[in-house]
């Protein structure tokens, strides 16, 4: 899309609306964003508003939801209006930063940004902000407040402004326009993480092994790798989670439930990446090439574990007879001989089988399918490996000889019988 394209808001009122609104932390349109952010904007022919390439400012760790708030009136802590404290020269220069205030309030406000300062703080859960209305926000979380409603689809919201930029889900604007890109945004929030994917800005930082994020979320996803933490249970098999996103995906398991389905042949799957890589089937794209030997694969996982031919890496170990494996998948497979587990069970007769290719195989005799077939003769079978042995017969080669005599044999059980011989 052109940034020029379509019409756009006025920058002035959107500016004005951004800079007197704060984003509702619980609202998942909004990816958090930093006090004291400011976005450089500018006017194009129809009024669409683009970001012109300056670097977006973190200065705040503490305060992802709220920024700067411009008031008419300045308030005690209290509640109480003072009246305004205006200088001489009618404009306050910040010490550390230089930046400009009319008001003597709001560049005291300013201030705490530089030193941390946050005087204002939760009676309920003690997290403390620098500005009252960090905190007047924040409340809304403890006490579930959303007075403002959606008049379309009546979803509440904690502010007016998180109201409008969710109206533009019904009216499908998109003010915000990505100058490198093209891409267009309703929320000014979300434009602005966009960015950061041209710049390459990942602000927030793991204190614990240095990975940074782009986003709050993001972080705050990884540090539960380092905690352990798995709020997220799934009430059927009790399997816990640390993003509630995976406990969804987990619980279609249960469910049954494949809400994504190949437009091609109508098979469905549960996940979209498992749709995404079978109609590689239909399309014939394979994108990942083996660098040794140049194969080419339609899903990663296949990738990974070809490569691991040429390395002959085995990490997976078996703790009963120490047998290693280049996947999980084979490892467990292998286990269940130790085990004697059959968890894959015949619904026609009822026999069970250690892995599923293996009751796969076995339907076949319940199905009479046999689909593979003997160029030479026509003879079909329903196994691939009775195929190959059947090939035999029509060729010369008898792979398995007699240490006795020498004699060959097409296939294993004609030479064991064959040994019967020697023991008599």
């Amino acid at each position: 899309m052109n940034c020029n394209e379509g019409k756009g808001l006025d920058v002035q009122q959107v500016c004005n609306q951004e800079s007197n609104s704060t984003l509702d932390p619980q609202d998942p349109e909004h990816p958090q964003i930093k006090e004291g952010e400011q976005l450089v904007v500018k006017q194009e022919a129809e009024g669409i508003i683009i970001w012109t390439g300056e670097d977006l400012n973190h200065e705040d760790p503490e305060l992802p939801w709220i920024k700067e708030e411009p008031e008419e009136l300045c308030t005690s802590e209290e509640g109480e209006q003072k009246p305004e404290l205006k200088n001489s020269n009618s404009s306050l220069n910040c010490d550390t930063c230089g930046k400009t205030f009319q008001y003597e309030c709001h560049l005291t406000k300013h201030v705490r940004i530089h030193t941390g300062e946050k005087p204002f703080s939760c009676s309920t859960c003690g997290k403390c902000f620098g500005q009252k209305s960090g905190l007047e926000t924040h409340m809304k979380i403890h006490t579930g407040e959303k007075p403002h409603f959606c008049s379309i689809c009546g979803k509440g919201f904690s502010q007016m402004i998180n109201l409008k930029t969710h109206m533009r889900v019904h009216t499908g604007e998109k003010p915000y326009c990505c100058s490198t890109c093209g891409k267009t945004f309703s929320a000014l929030s979300a434009f602005k993480t966009h960015i950061r994917i041209h710049t390459g800005e990942k602000p927030y930082c793991c204190k614990t092994c240095g990975k940074r994020f782009t986003q709050q979320s993001g972080l705050e996803h990884h540090m539960k790798i380092h905690t352990g933490e798995k709020p997220h249970s799934c009430i059927t098999c009790g399997k816990s989670f640390s993003r509630m996103k995976s406990l969804k995906t987990h619980m279609r398991i249960h469910t049954g439930e494949k809400p994504h389905s190949c437009i091609t042949c109508g098979k469905s799957f549960s996940h979209m990446m498992n749709l995404k890589t079978h109609m590689r089937i239909h399309t014939g794209e394979k994108p990942y090439s083996c660098s040794t030997c140049g194969k080419r694969f339609s899903d990663l996982s296949g990738f990974k574990k070809h490569k691991m031919i040429h390395t002959g890496e085995k990490p997976h170990p078996c703790n009963t007879c120490g047998k290693r494996f280049s996947d999980m998948t084979n490892l467990k497979a292998h286990i269940r001989i130790h085990t004697g587990e059959k968890p894959y069970c015949c619904n026609t007769c009822g026999k069970r089988f250690s892995q599923k290719s293996g009751v796969k195989i076995h339907m076949k005799i319940h199905t009479g399918e046999k689909p593979h077939s003997c160029i030479t003769c026509g003879k079909s079978f329903s196994h691939m490996t009775s195929l190959k042995t059947h090939m035999r017969i029509h060729m010369p080669e008898k792979p398995h000889s007699c240490g006795n005599c020498g004699k060959s044999f097409v296939q294993l059980i004609h030479l064991k019988r064959h040994m019967r011989i020697h023991t008599i």
